[in-house]
Parts: C-alpha cells; sequence; structure tokens
C-alpha cells in the first residue's frame, strides 16, 4: 500500500513541481559539499595522482611501443583518462546515496511531498558537477606535462560525451546504493566493477598486444569506444563507430538501471 500510494503521489506531481524539486536537492547537495569540501579532494587528486603516474612511471615504455617515447604517450592517454574519471568519479554517487540512507536523510526525503525521481536526479546532477571539476583539473595538469589539444570543439564534444555515459552508470551505483546495507559495500562491489573494466580496456594502452580473449572483451567494452571515441574527437581521426556505439550503450545501461534504480528507492523499506 505504501509503495502504491508513493507511485500515486509522484504521478500527481507535476513536470515542472518534478524541475523544482530537483532545483532544490541540488542546491542543498551543493551547499553540503561547501560544509565539507574533503569531499572534494578525490575529484582534485585523482587527476592528478594518476596523471603523473601514468605519464612518468608507464609513459616511456609504452611511448616507445607507440612510437612516440613519453611525448606520444601524453597524447594517447589524456583522452583515455577522460573516460575514466567519468566512471571511476560515478562510484561516489552510490557511496553517497548509501550514506544518506543510514543517516536517516532519505526517509526525510521519502516522508516529503516531492518526487522520488528528484532525489535521484539531483544526486547525479551534482556528481556530474564533479566529474566536471575533476575534467578540467586533469586537463590543466596535462597541458603542464605537454598535452597539446588539437580540437578544442572536439575536447567539449568528448566532455560531453563522458558525461553522458558516466549518467547513465551513475544509475547502475545508485542502484547499488539502495540495495546494499552500506557505503563500504557498495565501494567493495565498485571497484569489482571498475577494475576489469579500466584495465581490460584502451585507456591506458593499445589492445593489440593483448591476448585474443582479452582483445574479444576490449572490443566490447565501453570505456574502450569512448577513449577511442575522445582520441579522434580531441587528436582527430575515426570517430563515427566508436561515438555511437558509446551512445548506445549510455542509453540502453540508463534504460535498464534508472527505472529499477527508481522503483528500488520508492520501495525500500
Amino acid at each position: 500500500m505504501s509503495a502504491a500510494t508513493t507511485t500515486a503521489d509522484d504521478a500527481r506531481i507535476p513536470l515542472r513541481g518534478h524541475l523544482r524539486h530537483t532545483g532544490a536537492l541540488v542546491r542543498r547537495n551543493l551547499l553540503w559539499i561547501k560544509q565539507d569540501p574533503e569531499s572534494m579532494f578525490d575529484a582534485l587528486l585523482m587527476p592528478v595522482v594518476f596523471t603523473l603516474l601514468f605519464v612518468y612511471v608507464f609513459g616511456g615504455s609504452i611511448g616507445q611501443a607507440l612510437g612516440g617515447g613519453q611525448d606520444g604517450y601524453v597524447q594517447y592517454v589524456i583522452p583515455g583518462m577522460i573516460a575514466m574519471m567519468s566512471m571511476t568519479l560515478s562510484q561516489g554517487v552510490g557511496t553517497g546515496f548509501s550514506q544518506d540512507f543510514n543517516s536517516g536523510v532519505m526517509d526525510r526525503f521519502r516522508s516529503l511531498p516531492i518526487g522520488r525521481g528528484s532525489v535521484l536526479f539531483a544526486k547525479i546532477g551534482v556528481e556530474l558537477v564533479r566529474m566536471l571539476f575533476a575534467t578540467t583539473v586533469l586537463m590543466v595538469v596535462a597541458v603542464l606535462v605537454g598535452f597539446e589539444i588539437h580540437h578544442w570543439a572536439g575536447l567539449f564534444a568528448a566532455v560531453g560525451l563522458s558525461a553522458v555515459f558516466a549518467s547513465s552508470i551513475m544509475w547502475v551505483f545508485l542502484t547499488l546504493g539502495v540495495v546494499l546495507k552500506n557505503a563500504q559495500s557498495v565501494q567493495a562491489m565498485g571497484f569489482l566493477v571498475l577494475f576489469p573494466l579500466q584495465f581490460g580496456s584502451s585507456i591506458f594502452a593499445p589492445t593489440n598486444s593483448m591476448p585474443g580473449w582479452l582483445q574479444a572483451f576490449t572490443d566490447y567494452n565501453p570505456l574502450s569506444t569512448l577513449a577511442d571515441a575522445a582520441r579522434g574527437l580531441m587528436l582527430g581521426g575515426p570517430v563515427a563507430h566508436d561515438l555511437w556505439v558509446t551512445l548506445a550503450w549510455s542509453v540502453g545501461i540508463t534504460a535498464l538501471a534508472a527505472p529499477y534504480a527508481i522503483h528500488k528507492f520508492r520501495t525500500k523499506s
């Protein structure tokens, strides 16, 4: 009865009301970040640490294999790291959602006459702001280590594509945040998903030297198509196939995960 009543209440809220509720919740989440600036440390430090680590530890050897040395590797890895940011920071929306449930904040939200989907959309909106901040930091560090931006329009298109894919993945982590009992469980499950997808892709190194079975995996890995699309957009080269495959993954994941996440949020006891 409670779930049915909640669904009926949501249906009576007009679109304008949902947008107003989402805006108010976005403002609430941004104010929370302002009160707790340490929550931005991962978005600030992760792009710095990963860029320096991969460029100066692996850049020489992988760059030689690419035929361009360390400078060539910088051009290769930075577009891939934009794709990595979209996946890694998406995990934060699930852990934060789980913490809000355990602290009782979500029980308060669900007792208010607001659209239940607005709570989830607001979480995704703020997490996208964090991702764009991290991407900005990444590009600043990338320029400092020698990355050359060939196409500014392509750079913005690559960031936009990463944001679209990130928003789809966030629905998966929101579902985990509802279903799993605590933030630690969400984080552990997230790492189990993130590591195979990130390292079994073309983000950090070309896939042509990988075993055949792993290459078959990377061919269907959306992070590979996202990274390759970002390279094509930023540096020039074929884009269409990787772009459409990435968009297809994004639409498919959102179509499956978003309704389920909203349903689980509405019916969670």
